[in-house]
């Protein structure tokens, strides 16, 4: 049986850049494509970046008990975590990686317990945090001041994730990641 590892941070840190670099190591990982109720954006295709459902077969599915975990971002706007797509995942013998909120995380964390590893990806500080959202020059500054408050609260979660590893040098952030996931996968 596969193993899960589940990465969680604030909007900003690094987390989905050092997901795509696991992704290429020989770690046997395959990522765990979330679902959506939003529509495609741009090139964005079904079973690639996302499954795209409507909102009423998201919440027919919730009620059914597909989803590991799920939010309501805005009214009718879900994302989720389908459990057939781990069970997809497992059964072609890769190990599972989620990029997924923070209470995402402590969710699948709790469902599926010693086989998953959570990591926290901590930014430096929220001055840093700012700095880097900034210089993606891809949110107005009050998105920006948003995505700050919800990074205060977010780590706040932090202590409850199996391993927090500090981002304020990207190459060493790569380096202690890799080393973890190594360690975990070759346990039994």
């Amino acid at each position: 049986m596969g193993k899960l590892i589940i990465f969680s941070a604030p909007s900003g840190t690094g987390k989905s850049t050092i997901v795509r670099y696991l992704i290429d190591k020989d770690l046997k990982l395959q990522f765990s494509i979330s679902a959506t109720s939003r529509l495609p954006r741009g090139d964005e295709k079904d079973g690639v970046e996302y499954y795209f459902l409507t909102p009423d077969e998201f919440k027919r599915r919730i009620k059914k008990g597909d989803f590991l975990e799920y939010e309501e971002v805005y009214t009718d706007n879900f994302y989720g975590t389908l459990k057939s797509e781990v069970d997809r995942i497992l059964a072609l013998g890769y190990n599972v990686v989620f990029d997924v909120d923070c209470v995402g995380g402590v969710a699948i964390k709790k469902i599926y317990g010693e086989k998953a590893l959570s990591i926290f990806l901590m930014p430096p500080s929220i001055d840093e945090l700012r700095n880097r959202l900034e210089k993606r020059g891809t949110d107005a500054p009050e998105v920006i001041e948003a995505r700050l408050a919800k990074a205060t609260h977010e780590m706040g979660f932090a202590s409850q994730f199996d391993e927090v590893v500090m981002n304020d040098d990207f190459d060493k952030a790569k380096r202690e990641t890799v080393s973890l996931i190594r360690k975990f996968i070759a346990e039994e």
